[in-house]
């Protein structure tokens, strides 16, 4: 095809260009890390060959790939699922969410040091992008994810519908039943709740749970509560935290007109630390806590138990931050820290490669390492040293291809033991 390089196929570019991401690459240049590795995966495009390629990732193909991902990624949770330990379901406060997807929609800031095209101020006075990504928190893969100019904002509706239709999309069809989504304070916005509702039928049920900007209107509720109400809140073990306590404000809440049916509010109310004296409002100052509200749409998840106390719901939205901001970092470690290029159609190809890399990173781990308790959830750092940078020496003797490892080298174990059991998955076909 005219304008094209013959003799390399797109979608093998891209794939070693993830790998090379995996393996520590933060520049198209950086491919070159394959060279030293070419009876393992070949000999590598060029850089420039990279930079066509991602440039070429226009609609058609973006959609392609998002269709081949959603197969491929079908098989891997088929694959979970037959484990011995079963499929990765989230836990909250002990109790397991069997059936229950439950997706992190979140948006991060990347820093741009020079020129490029989309660069903007942020939010945070600083200078670069700002995109909007969806995340499985029970297996930590990217299920989609919009670059945006570092000017876009926290709420705006129209790209978090993006990321939302994107993600629901990503999840392989026979996982779709029950599905929960988790948004901050920016997903409480009318069309996005009326969204997530409007995507129920007879065999899904979608569920939201969403961050509330709190306004003198619902510290009016709050101060209507009569003091009984209120019940110890739980940590992410089912400990109850004596000094933080969680009571639902919907019935005493004058703004419930016009949201969702079914919306409730659970409010949390904490001593605020140091940090948070600063932005206390007068009637946090007055009574002493620091409250925080969180949206739901539902009486109870189906299948688990304890679903309809507030305090759940509320471990259950504690637990989307730490999670969010974990994939957010392991994304950062797989080459979406800092955006390689200058012009914005390469870079929106860059951070897809970014998001593969983020996949197969989360694949290994799920498949692999999922028992190996100083790995299983290991950050890329950590990975690259002990598995993926190995001294080791790959040699050939009598047609056979032979790994020697060091025998003192202290994850030796751990690496052949992911190794044979990825070399025995089935292929998808």
């Amino acid at each position: 095809m005219r304008g094209r390089s013959p003799g390399w196929d797109r979608g093998v570019v891209l794939v070693q260009l993830a790998v090379a991401i995996v393996l520590g690459a933060t520049s198209m240049s950086d491919i070159a890390v394959l060279e030293q590795q070419t009876a393992v995966f070949g000999s590598p495009a060029s850089d420039s060959t990279v930079r066509r390629a991602l440039v070429e990732l226009d609609a058609k193909a973006t959609s392609r790939i998002r269709r081949a991902r959603v197969r491929v990624r079908a098989h891997v949770w088929d694959l979970l699922a037959a484990r011995d330990g079963g499929f990765a379901w989230v836990s909250a406060a002990g109790r397991v969410l069997t059936g229950w997807i439950v997706v992190d929609i979140d948006a991060t800031l990347i820093t741009a040091h020079s020129d490029k095209q989309g660069a903007a101020a942020t939010f945070k006075k600083g200078w670069g992008f700002h995109p909007l990504g969806a995340w499985c928190a029970n297996t930590g893969e990217v299920l989609s994810m919009l670059l945006r100019p570092g000017n876009a904002g926290a709420n705006t509706v129209a790209d978090h519908l993006v990321v939302l239709e994107q993600a629901i999309a990503a999840i392989p069809a026979a996982f779709r039943a029950k599905i929960l989504i988790r948004i901050d304070g920016a997903g409480a916005t009318h069309e996005l709740l009326e969204r997530i509702q409007a995507l129920n039928t007879t065999r899904r049920v979608v569920r939201f749970c969403v961050g509330w900007k709190i306004t003198p209107v619902d510290e009016d509720a709050i101060a209507a509560l009569p003091h009984d109400v209120w019940v110890p809140a739980v940590d992410q073990d089912g400990e109850l935290q004596d000094d933080c306590h969680v009571a639902e404000v919907t019935g005493l809440n004058a703004r419930m007109a016009g949201w969702p049916p079914g919306t409730r509010l659970i409010v949390r109310r904490s001593r605020p630390s140091r940090r948070h004296e600063r932005k206390l409002t007068d009637f946090e100052k007055a009574t002493g806590w620091r409250y925080q509200i969180t949206a739901i749409d539902y009486a109870r998840m189906r299948g688990v138990p304890g679903s309809h106390h507030p305090w759940f719901a509320d471990v259950l939205y504690r637990q989307r931050g730490g999670a969010a901001e974990g994939r957010v970092r392991v994304n950062k470690a797989m080459g979406l820290a800092n955006l390689p290029s200058q012009t914005w159609d390469v870079n929106v190809g860059w951070v897809l490669a970014t998001n593969l890399a983020a996949d197969l990173e989360a694949w290994t781990r799920l498949l692999g390492l999922h028992d190996e308790p100083e790995l299983a959830l290991a950050e890329p750092a950590t990975l690259r040293y002990r598995l993926w940078h190995l001294p080791a020496r790959l040699a050939s003797h009598a047609r056979r291809r032979i790994l020697r490892i060091p025998a003192d080298w202290p994850w030796a174990t751990a690496f052949t033991t992911c190794w044979n059991r990825l070399a025995v998955l089935p292929d998808p076909g």
